[in-house]
């Protein structure tokens, strides 16, 4: 068990600072570069400012930002304070983000400028201060929020590092670090709740020999989900850096590693893909990344070692779990998500808990040696927790075999998650939306294969009688209350779905069909839907 000073957010931090204050920990879009010195005072400061606006240890706080300086100094003064991190996705809008606020319980969120205006069609939110950040001079300040919170400016935020106020209690271990919330596939989202030891298990389960304090490591990916954040505190962890960008831009992406030396990066489905696109040239290896965590493991990622030159490694995570299955350095078996790491139990079970034979397909059940080092719970939702853990295990709802030789291969989802763009959307969030157009009287949404890697979505409808069906206007009713991600690309209409004698509908059915003839592509009609733009 790591003791606080290795793996608790502010211990870190302020060990770090001590050590090494002018050494850079991030260096952002503008390139403006942070110390750890300038990172402790920024975090001490929004500690100060947050506990001014009632935040206590133990309390939980929504930071709806985007990748930057703002979401690592509030993410690192709420630490601090002995608080709880909840961040929240920049995509997310309506019911979906309502539930993520009420569930959360939160009094405080600090968030965007650019993205107050959705609070307005959440309904249920309980906060009593939002703070808004960024935007420019000339952007329309928020009119009154549903439960009328007090609403600050930039300067609420702005304290003094000597006004930092620590918790009456020393922060543990095994206390909550953040919420982070994961789509679920048969309700709503669930907040898992990160320990730090999990987030340190985590992180230190990748190469944990081969990270060093000189590596700089590519923050390209949200940091409202555990791959971004688990970034930015690896860097912490080993006394690195990152270079923090607002998203991953495949016209930059080599640019950025040359400029800034990155050492390090994450890649995820058609990143490779796009990184791949551009013919081979003379200077594909002439740059600083030495390795890559690539996920899922594909020809195109082996392809990508050996055309740049890169180290290529891969697992198998998910929020709730710490690193289980993690490969050697440029393994060669696509599909393969590696081996069980030291410390961790896998079995591969059937629908009652008993193990399969090796070669068969089963559901991926797990514990862990090290206290702590898996999630805690959901957020306000025993019962989910309780169906997740069952029998000492946790169940991860993913199927995979596991070969004789002991390497794990990912098969399917168990559940009806979809996986796109780096995503995990809810086909039952998807579905709601869907219902919510008055022409819809039955919805389904599936996976079907992707053009370049993980999942598109086909929403299969079925109409009210005498309605007429226009897909565009039907896209442009879902727009605001979507997530881009979670817009389906295909759509089909049918006069019924396919349902078992219970009435469930059969989506294996669905998806075994795929895009058939009469589905409409909203890519192929010229219709691309991409992130709102904050910045």
């Amino acid at each position: 068990m790591p003791d606080a000073a290795h793996c608790v957010t502010g211990a870190l931090l302020a060990a770090r600072a001590r050590a090494h204050p002018d050494r850079v920990y991030a260096v952002f879009d503008d390139d403006t570069e942070w110390t750890y010195g300038q990172a402790h005072d920024d975090a001490r400061a929004t500690a100060a400012a947050l506990y001014r606006l009632g935040v206590r240890q133990g309390d939980t706080v929504l930071c709806w930002l985007p990748n930057g300086l703002d979401a690592l100094r509030v993410w690192f003064g709420v630490n601090l304070l002995g608080a709880v991190h909840v961040p929240v996705n920049t995509a997310y809008r309506g019911s979906l983000l309502g539930h993520v606020l009420t569930n959360s319980g939160a009094r405080v969120l600090v968030a965007h400028a650019l993205l107050v205006d959705r609070l307005q069609h959440t309904g249920g939110a309980r906060l009593q201060e939002v703070v808004v950040l960024g935007g420019g001079p000339d952007d329309p300040w928020p009119d009154a929020l549903p439960g009328a919170p007090r609403v600050h400016g930039p300067t609420a935020l702005r304290g003094r590092p000597e006004d930092f106020v620590p918790p009456e209690r020393p922060v543990a271990p095994w206390d909550t670090m953040a919420v982070i919330y994961t789509s679920g596939t048969t309700g709503p989202s669930k907040g898992v709740l990160v320990s730090y030891v999990h987030h340190y298990s985590t992180v230190t389960a990748l190469l944990d020999d081969d990270i060093t304090e000189h590596d700089r490591y590519l923050l390209n990916l949200p940091l409202c989900h555990g791959g971004g954040t688990e970034v930015a505190y690896c860097m912490l962890v080993y006394g690195g850096s990152v270079v923090v960008t607002e998203g991953f831009r495949t016209s930059e992406f080599w640019e950025v590693i040359r400029r800034h030396e990155v050492t390090m990066c994450t890649l995820l489905g058609a990143m490779v893909d796009f990184l791949l696109g551009p013919p081979p040239r003379p200077g594909d290896t002439d740059h600083p990344l030495r390795a890559a965590c690539v996920i899922p493991l594909t020809r195109q990622a082996l392809d990508f070692g050996r055309r740049f030159g890169v180290d290529v490694y891969t697992g198998f995570n998910m929020s709730e779990t710490s690193a289980p299955l993690v490969s050697a350095l440029n393994p060669q078996r696509t599909g393969s998500c590696g081996r069980p790491r030291p410390g961790v139990q896998c079995r591969v079970v059937d629908e009652h808990g008993i193990d399969v034979p090796d070669g068969h397909a089963g559901e991926l059940v797990l514990r862990a040696d090290r206290p702590w080092s898996l999630f805690h719970g959901y957020h306000g939702m025993p019962e989910a927790t309780a169906a997740a853990w069952r029998h000492g295990w946790f169940h991860t709802g993913d199927a995979v075999l596991r070969e004789p030789g002991g390497d794990y291969f990912f098969v399917d989802r168990i559940k009806d998650a979809i996986r796109r763009r780096g995503e995990n959307v809810s086909s039952a969030e998807v579905e709601s939306e869907l219902l919510s157009h008055p022409a819809v009287a039955l919805a389904a949404a599936v996976a079907v294969p992707s053009d370049l890697a993980e999942d598109e979505i086909l929403a299969a409808l079925v109409l009210r009688p005498g309605v007429r069906f226009d897909p565009e206007q039907f896209l442009a009713h879902l727009r605001p209350r979507m997530a881009h991600f979670m817009v389906p690309r295909y759509l089909r209409v049918l006069s019924e779905l396919p349902v078992t004698e219970t009435g469930k509908v059969r989506k294996e059915t669905l998806r075994a069909q795929g895009v058939t003839p009469d589905t409409w592509d909203r890519v192929a009609a010229g219709i691309e839907v991409t992130r709102d733009r904050i910045r």
